[in-house]
């Protein structure tokens, strides 16, 4: 069994038992650290991804050292600027001592809210599920209202005779309450008596004679 493990920016294959310099920990001698896995590989297993919450690999602080010293020297050509320095990188020395692969631990489950459906549900879901049940499906399609049949126009024949025979209907129905359309004589007679009636001369009567020299001298 190997682990990847990562630290200090860089990555180290490791198995138990294994001593490697590292960058400096923040440990004292003799203490113990946790590493960080990126990948564990057991056989023909294989561990990555959300599986590595359940490994742990831990190493004992072995000792502080430093690296070895690098020369540097800085040169500008015929400005005689010359200068030379050394740097020794600050190390670690670990050993690991266990890679374990354990049980992922479960998550606590939330209490629910109040006022939460009792089914676990949230509010929102609750509400999506009243909407879809009061709302008709998608895919159900509406028919459509069936188009009257169309009206068509009376031809002129048809006018003529309606015409004819509500002509006809008013004549019969005159008929059958008995009243006649006065005639002309009868209109001339009706206007007589009543000029006879009121005392005021009529178109019948003759006008009246004037008086004759004769019937002044009787008078």
């Amino acid at each position: 069994m190997y682990a990847i493990i990562k630290t200090g920016g860089k990555q180290y294959r490791v198995q138990e038992g294994q001593s490697l310099l590292v960058e400096r920990l923040p440990a004292d001698d003799g203490g113990s650290v946790s590493l960080q896995p990126l990948l564990v590989v057991d056989g023909s297993r294989v561990v990555d991804g959300d599986d590595l919450a359940k490994v742990s690999v831990q190493a004992r602080v072995v000792g502080h050292e430093r690296g070895p010293k690098l020369r540097i020297v800085k040169f500008k050509p015929k400005r005689g600027y010359k200068r030379r320095t050394g740097h020794r990188q600050e190390l670690t020395r670990i050993e690991v001592t266990g890679i374990s692969v354990g049980a992922r631990p479960a998550r606590a489950k939330s209490a629910p809210k109040a006022g939460a459906p009792a089914g676990g549900g949230s509010t929102r879901t609750a509400a999506k599920a009243e909407r879809e049940a009061g709302s008709p499906s998608p895919g159900a399609a509406t028919k459509a209202p069936a188009p009257e049949a169309p009206t068509e126009a009376p031809s002129p024949e048809d006018v003529g005779s309606g015409a004819g025979a509500a002509g006809g209907a008013g004549v019969a129905g005159a008929a059958g309450a008995g009243t006649e359309a006065p005639s002309p004589e009868d209109v001339g007679s009706g206007a007589g008596a009543a000029g006879a009636a009121s005392g005021a001369p009529t178109a019948g009567d003759a006008a009246p004679e004037p008086p004759t020299p004769e019937d002044n001298d009787g008078a």
